[in-house]
């Protein structure tokens, strides 16, 4: 049986309402994720969540009176209806990545579960780094899906997608190739049973 797209996975669930478990279930992730990033921050800046889902990060990022524009983008269709109709004066697109590019940069991207769905993760980084990213901006990449997590290596036979598996050095490496600085790596929202988050944050000169 051919693996089916992530972004069709993302749709069922948006059907059923898992949208909303995900977003229970990446809280503390979440949470944890957007300190390191500095939120609530002092000055102003931009930001993009990349997988936003039904854009429940976007309205806490946007919950930081010096943002002064916040974006979601998703690669399905039916999770950006949902973050319309909860935020109708959100900014929401459903792209295809990695072929979607942005019109400007931003100070911060945030993702939450994206990257590894992709063959060539590497190639994404690299892009956000080149195109995406602000000089002096940060990006803050969290996922449950890594060597380390002993428990998320069957996810991909069990849900018939494909998941890029790296480790932690592999993927400390891929931040620096694709151009990073600074780069750090984190395991957040960590709890009896569960490792943690690795969160990959990095700057661009």
């Amino acid at each position: 049986m051919s693996q089916r797209e992530a972004t069709d996975l993302f749709s069922e669930w948006a059907d059923k309402g898992k949208d909303l478990g995900m977003e229970k279930g990446h809280a503390a992730s979440v949470h944890d994720m957007l300190k390191i990033a500095g939120i609530p921050r002092n000055t102003d800046f931009t930001a993009i969540d990349v997988g936003c889902g039904n854009g429940w990060v976007c309205r806490l990022i946007r919950e930081d009176e010096k943002c002064s524009r916040i974006v979601g983008i998703d690669g399905s269709e039916k999770m950006i209806e949902k973050a319309k109709d909860l935020d109708i004066n959100g900014e929401y697109y459903f792209a295809k990545l990695p072929e979607w590019r942005p019109k400007s940069q931003f100070d911060l991207i945030h993702s939450m579960e994206f990257l590894y769905y992709l063959q060539k993760p590497e190639e994404m980084l690299k892009v956000f780094h080149d195109y995406w990213l602000k000089s002096g901006g940060m990006v803050v990449i969290g996922m449950d899906h890594y060597l380390e997590n002993a428990d998320s290596l069957d996810w991909g036979e069990a849900l018939n997608v494909h998941m890029s598996t790296r480790s932690m050095n592999q993927w400390e490496k891929a931040m620096l190739d694709a151009g990073f600085i600074d780069v750090s790596l984190h395991q957040v929202g960590v709890k009896e049973g569960f490792v943690g988050t690795l969160a990959l944050v990095g700057y661009k000169s």
